[in-house]
């Protein structure tokens, strides 16, 4: 599952690339992007127009998900002997987001593939967890294969505004715009280090157009890996 990718792109050729008519983001600082973290996204507003615009990586997680974090909780709370609000602490449950979307016809996702919710992601590299020879955690990275050394390309994303939760116990209930991109089954030379998934990536103008404006019975399509070949290691 993707976790860690970078964006060294300038505001511009995000925008020229995507079609984008204005920009809130400011001067983008160049750098890697992780979950949580604000990200650039080029999203539909909602006077129609196509902007740049900054959201934190990780749309809300199901509801079950957060029930039974929120019962795991409740229910050491009370080995311990204490009280126990459990709407209270369903209400207060920290969800730091679900960064990757898979299955598109599960319930959750649903409400979020139309148009008026889908963006682009921008990125330069991307990574998926590999391992050193002494089997320690080491980020294995990729990019569009070439000569660039830093290829502007987008992952088919879906965003919500204004998104109200709890992302962190300690900073409490807040209001966010939130983002997350679409995953599919994985092409070489992804496969060989992740085989489970990568993320969806859009590199042509018909993509990018269809991503933002097709219905879904035809942006579904667009949920499928890049050749074999067309990304290479870094």
């Amino acid at each position: 599952m993707c976790n860690l990718y970078r964006q060294r792109t300038g505001p511009q050729a995000i925008m020229d690339m995507a079609k984008a008519m204005t920009s809130t983001v400011g001067n983008l600082a160049p750098g890697d992007i992780y979950p949580d973290y604000p990200a650039p996204i080029v999203r539909t507003d909602a006077n129609g127009v196509r902007e740049l615009a900054l959201a934190r990586w990780g749309m809300p997680s199901s509801k079950k998900a957060i029930f039974d974090n929120a019962t795991k909780r409740a229910d050491k709370l009370r080995a311990k002997g204490g009280a126990v609000d459990f709407q209270k602490i369903l209400e207060f449950e920290p969800d730091s987001g679900t960064t990757n979307v898979r299955n598109t016809t599960s319930t959750h996702w649903k409400p979020w593939l139309e148009p008026a919710h889908r963006c682009l992601v921008p990125f330069t590299a991307f990574s998926e967890p590999g391992r050193d020879a002494a089997g320690k955690y080491r980020p294995v990275w990729f990019k569009l294969a070439g000569d660039d050394p830093e290829p502007l390309a987008f992952f088919a994303g879906i965003h919500l505004p204004g998104h109200t939760g709890v992302r962190k116990i300690k900073t409490g209930m807040e209001t966010i715009d939130v983002f997350a991109f679409l995953t599919t089954d994985p092409s070489e030379p992804v496969k060989s280090v992740h085989p489970k998934a990568m993320p969806v990536i859009l590199t042509q103008p018909d993509e990018i157009e269809a991503w933002m404006t097709a219905p879904w019975t035809q942006a579904q399509a667009l949920q499928r890996a890049l050749p074999d070949g067309a990304l290479d290691y870094i």
